[in-house]
């Protein structure tokens, strides 16, 4: 059984990933924890409609660089640190 009552506490996010005037939406979508999201895409009336149903709050500039150093480490294994957060290119990174 489906506890209504605890859905309605957590709290939803989204980060808009593409253009927000597109026919379609592309967005980033998290329920509880903004750092483990999925990667949606929908027209532009069920985005605004799906936003509506999950009371859903845009994500913070800290959480959104947050999710973008953490996929930088995962995808070039480089660590942000409080001094560098920007990915340096590596010997083994195309130069073209």
């Amino acid at each position: 059984m489906v506890d209504t009552e605890h859905d309605k506490q957590l709290t939803k996010y989204i980060r808009i990933t593409g253009d927000r005037d597109a026919k379609f939406v592309e967005f980033d979508f998290a329920i509880h924890d903004p750092t483990l999201f999925v990667e949606l895409v929908l027209p532009q009336q069920a985005f605004q409609h799906f936003c509506e149903v999950n009371h859903v709050i845009e994500m913070t500039a800290e959480q959104q660089a947050w999710n973008d150093a953490q996929e930088d480490k995962w995808r070039y294994g480089i660590e942000p640190t409080i001094l560098n957060n920007t990915r340096k290119p590596t010997d083994q990174d195309d130069q073209t």
